[in-house]
Order: structure tokens, then sequence, then C-alpha cells
């Protein structure tokens, strides 16, 4: 882009009142790239804060992205891409954060517990429902439901759902990760093809789904990060193959947001872990009802271009 730059005003007819214009053209240039630099990384902010939180990541992307401005910084091909691309980091978080759960699965003589195999085992019967659906149906959600108005009415779905469940869900009967059979897995790996619809959230449809199973809340939340991993790497494969013309020149974007969104989510994986040991999942159910009000009040009474 500096290059870029730098040609269009050597190209510029030389002259007191031109040089002035080409100076005046690359402080605005600049202004725009540090402008653009400073939304990747609140994209980051917000991706690592949201990812693992029953609230959806691509719906507060999608929303922060309209509203903040960013989606237009880029073509939409590559914003689009660029919310795909930057749950990566979100998500080798979770690989950073419990490192010892993923050394395990490489030990394939142990298939104790969540480890080995059996570990491996799980994650591709929980990965692959979604997976599945989410190739067949990939063109339809990205041009009908990545849209603000479409994630307000999933999250208000998802919030009458985390309240719901809350109130009633079986006695827990599987507690801790290495406790989990095929049929958990199984379970929540249907509840997570829910999170396709931008604004329900994976996070929500997998511990949800595990608790509804009789999976024990923490242990839900948990094998939720862990679930996490595989699908989101082949998303961000699928998306990568798909889009990578889209992104070229914004490398440096998706750098920011990449990094920042790592970072952020370390940190907000460990806070989860230990708010999940003192409350319910209720604040976020009305927290998600609230951000969807908010956006419809938007839309009805700003005018708000959705």
């Amino acid at each position: 882009m500096a290059a870029n730059l730098c040609t269009r005003i050597a190209r510029l007819p030389i002259g007191v009142s031109s040089v002035t214009l080409g100076f005046s053209y690359l402080i605005n240039e600049s202004r725009e790239v540090v402008m653009q630099d400073v939304l990747a990384a609140l994209m980051g902010v917000v991706e690592g804060l949201t990812e693992f939180l029953p609230i959806s990541s691509t719906g507060h992307l999608v929303l922060v992205g309209h509203f903040s401005g960013f989606e237009n910084t880029m073509p939409a091909g590559a914003a689009k891409a660029f919310e795909i691309i930057i749950q990566l980091g979100a998500i080798l978080a979770i690989v950073a954060a419990y490192p010892r759960r993923f050394t395990g699965l490489l030990r394939v003589t142990d298939n104790r517990g969540f480890s080995g195999l059996r570990g491996i085992g799980l994650l591709l019967i929980t990965t692959i429902p979604a997976s599945i659906l989410g190739l067949l149906t990939h063109h339809l959600i990205k041009e009908t439901l990545f849209h603000p108005l479409t994630v307000a009415a999933a999250l208000a779905v998802g919030a009458v759902w985390i309240l719901v469940t809350e109130y009633w869900h079986p006695r827990p009967k599987v507690e801790g990760v290495d406790s989990l059979t095929w049929r958990e897995a199984l379970s929540i790996g249907l509840f997570q093809c829910l999170s396709l619809w931008p604004g329900m959230s994976r996070a929500a449809s997998t511990i949800l789904g595990g608790m509804i199973s009789g999976v024990e809340r923490k242990t839900a939340t948990e094998y939720s990060f862990f679930a996490a991993v595989p699908i989101m790497i082949a998303a961000t494969i699928f998306e990568l193959h798909k889009s990578y013309r889209d992104l070229a020149g914004h490398f440096q974007v998706v750098a920011i947001g990449f990094v920042v969104s790592f970072v952020v989510a370390w940190l907000a994986v460990k806070g989860f872990v230990w708010f999940l040991g003192q409350h319910t999942l209720v604040p976020f159910g009305w927290y998600r009802l609230a951000l969807a009000a908010v956006v419809l009040w938007a839309a009805l009474t700003l005018g708000t271009a959705l």
C-alpha cells in the first residue's frame, strides 16, 4: 500500500503546489491506513472476548464491523474472510491455554479418557455434522445470514434458549471431559449445527447442547473449547481457499486482528472458566436479549441501514 502511494505521488507534476498536494494526499491516506489498523485491532478484541462466551463472536463481529464502518474499509469478500480468519487466532489460544490436553491427543497409544485416538475420535464425531452442513449451505449462509438484523434475531432466540435451559435441564450424569462418550460427543455435534446461524453462537450451542445431554456445565464448557479447534481450523482453511484473492493487499490488517484475538482470547478463556465456577449462564442470556433489543432499536429509531 505504501509503495502504491509513493508511485501515485511521484506521478504528480513537479511544483510547490503539487508537492503540497502530494504530502496532503499521503497524510490522508496514512490516516486511513492507521484507522483501518485500529479497527482491525478492535475487531480482534471483540473476537477474542466473545469467541468462547455464549454470546456469538460472529454476531458481534458482524455488528461491530457494520456500525464501526470496518466493513467499508475493504471489499466485501475480504471483510467476510477477515472475520473468519481472525477466529483462528482465538482458537489457537485454546491450544496455548490447554497444552497438555492437546499433546495428550498425540499419544495415540493412550486411549484413556480424552486422549489418544479416543479423544481424537470424540472430536471428529462432534465436528462432522456441522462441517457437512456448513459445506452444503456455505453460500446461502454468507448471502442471507451475515446481516445485523438476522444476527439480532439469532441473539434473541439463543437468549431464550439459555434462560430456559438454565431453568430446566437434566441432572448432570457426566462430569469431567475424560468421562465423555461418543453419545455426548454426537449430541453436542448435532447441536453445534445451530451455530451456523450467525448470532446463535457456537459456544452457546455446544455448551447448552452438552447440558441438555446430561453433561455438567463446566465440563460442557471445556469440551466446547476443545471442539472449537478442529471445526474452526477447517472453516479457516476453507475460507482461505475461497477468498485468498480478495485478501490481496490486506494481509497486514488480517495479521493485526489475528494476533490481538489470540492474546485477548487466552485471557478471556481463563476468566470465563473462573466465572462459571461461581455463576450460571443466565447473565449471558439477559445480555443477548439486551443487545438484540439495541440492534432493533437502532434499525427502527435511528434508521440505520440494516
